[in-house]
């Protein structure tokens, strides 16, 4: 504060320093006028001191204004050191207190220290005091050990006299039993081994079978009750698979429009679908025969379509059996996904769910293929349950180990390894390819995953109901008529019809002409002749048609 006082001191002193300097240069300017106005003139002068007056007056405003000026920059740096001076005070308040805090905590800690240093020392002392406690002690211990030593060492000495007399005794017992027995130490002990290992030997044998015997019976009794339990756990239906469909007609006069002029519509239907149309004298009613489920379910829903639709011709037929086919993917695909989600899997491939699907129409040994996967995956899940084993990797080993039949028609091999390829090609874990591939015995089994898909696929074709060994086998010789003819150069389709009594040829015109269509046929029936075993006879037809189609607009 004194300082401010001090700079506002200087400042006004100086204002008014230069309030005079302005008062006195216009006094002498003013003299200097009169001067020359008493010289020049009266009038002159007047206007001189009149424009000497307005001068001095304006340089006494600007003044003014400078000295106004310069007390607010004054006050201003007053104010500006005001604040830094509260602020320096405000900062060594701070410091101080700091300050005063650390020397509170500086006092402290030397108080804590000398605390500690007393505690030490009280420590030392008493630790002085057990060192010299114990030190007696072990003094006295130390006596009392010199005095036992001494008596040991005079013990022992007894102890080797005694040795010495036992075994001289030894020794003469020995000799004496020697020449008793007329045996030596070495042959009466080597005899007293070997009978010992003898029955130890008889008594170890018999403990091995004894716990043979218990395993072998424990074992049995828990398999006999797992299988059962899952075979009680699992109820399926019997099997009642039929080559046959039957599709109702609203009236019989329908199966004169399925027949068509000439039996035009027929065989054009039989040629596209590969199934045989049965038309006989049961009233409302046409029968459709196909070994293969999946082309007379399409053929089925063909004709039912083309019934209700009425229209009934060649070309018609074609574009509905297209449509039908492709619906019938489609339910193939849902009844995989629906088996997949009733079993309750992770993640899969969307083409192994769409093999999946296709086996709801495929039959083995007359047991609905995907019906026996689906039992086959809960079999599994209840004995992986019973031994601990992961469920889920049971089940997703058992409803995958046929999925190789959707493509035996397909890809030449067994369907255990066909089967086991597609599921590693898709990502399946090796544990679950393994377990396909293996549950025919195919390639050695090595998991416990692999054993329990051959266990549930043995108890599910294994119970009453469940198979029909004459269905597969019809199966299996309609497949093998197919292919003999399919093997032949040019030969587009083949139809095994009117329940493998007839073959019939589709071949392409562009490859096969008339005399070697008549040729074909009579191979194709040598080839079944010397490879298949059936019975009655079994016609060979061979159909070789062209089309042209033309367009009028």
């Amino acid at each position: 504060m004194r300082t401010l006082d001090v700079v506002l001191s200087v400042l006004l002193v100086a204002v008014l320093g230069a309030l005079v300097a302005v008062l006195v240069a216009a006094a002498r300017r003013t003299r200097a006028v009169e001067e020359r106005a008493e010289a020049a003139g009266r009038e002159r002068a007047q206007a001189e001191l009149a424009a000497a007056t307005a001068q001095a007056q304006q340089q006494l405003a600007r003044a003014e204004q400078e000295a106004d000026q310069l007390r607010e920059a004054a006050a201003a740096d007053a104010a500006a050191m005001r604040s830094r001076t509260e602020a320096e005070r405000r900062s060594l308040e701070a410091e101080l207190a700091r300050l005063t805090e650390r020397r509170a905590s500086a006092e402290g800690e030397a108080a804590a220290q000398r605390a500690e240093v007393a505690r030490r020392a009280d420590e030392a002392d008493r630790r002085d005091t057990r060192l010299l406690e114990r030190e007696s002690r072990l003094d006295a211990e130390f006596a009392r050990l010199t005095e036992r030593e001494q008596s040991l060492h005079q013990r022992d000495a007894d102890l080797a006299a005694r040795e010495a007399e036992v075994a001289g005794a030894e020794a003469r017992l020995v000799a004496e039993l020697e020449r008793v027995a007329s045996l030596t130490a070495e042959q009466a002990r080597a005899e007293l081994v070997s009978s010992v290992e003898a029955q130890a030997k008889r008594e170890a044998a018999v403990t091995v079978r004894e716990i043979e015997r218990e395993a072998r019976e424990q074992g049995e009794d828990r398999a006999r009750r797992i299988v059962t339990l899952a075979v009680q756990r699992v109820a399926s239906e019997q099997t009642a698979e039929s080559t046959v469909s039957v599709l109702h007609l609203p009236d019989d006069s329908m199966k004169g429009r399925i027949i068509g002029r000439e039996g035009r519509n027929i065989r054009t239907f039989e040629a596209v679908t590969g199934v045989n149309v049965v038309i006989d004298d049961t009233p409302e009613a046409v029968l459709l025969s196909c070994f293969d489920p999946v082309r007379r379910e399409v053929a089925r829903r063909t004709l039912e379509a083309l019934v209700t639709d009425g229209r009934i011709q060649p070309s018609r037929i074609e574009e509905v059996y297209e449509k039908s086919r492709l619906e019938v993917d489609a339910r193939c695909i849902r009844a995989g996904e629906d088996a997949w989600h009733e079993l309750g899997l992770g993640d899969v491939h969307p083409d192994l769910i769409a093999l999946l699907g296709r086996l709801r129409y495929r039959t083995s040994y007359g047991q609905n293929v995907l019906g026996h996967l689906v039992e086959c995956a809960h079999l599994a899940g209840v004995m992986a349950a019973e031994l601990r084993l992961p469920i889920e990797h049971a089940k997703r080993c058992a409803v995958l180990h046929d999925v190789g039949k959707a493509l035996t028609h397909e890809v030449e091999g067994s369907h255990a390894l066909v089967g086991a390829e597609v599921a590693r090609r898709y990502g399946e874990n090796e544990d679950v390819v393994h377990a396909i591939e293996a549950h025919h015995n195919e390639v050695e089994v090595r998991t416990l995953e692999a054993v329990l898909t051959q266990a549930s696929d043995a108890m599910s074709g294994g119970r009453p109901g469940a198979r029909r060994e004459s269905l597969e086998h019809y199966v299996e010789r309609l497949e093998r008529l197919e292919s003999i003819a399919l093997a032949h150069t040019g030969v587009d389709k083949v139809f095994a019809m009117q329940a493998g009594r007839e073959v019939r040829v589709a071949v392409l015109p562009d490859v096969v002409d008339d005399i070697a269509a008549q040729v074909l046929a009579r191979d194709i029936a040598h080839q079944i002749e010397s490879e298949l075993t059936y019975p009655g006879q079994i016609r060979v037809t061979v159909v070789r048609e062209s089309r042209a189609t033309g367009l009028a607009r």
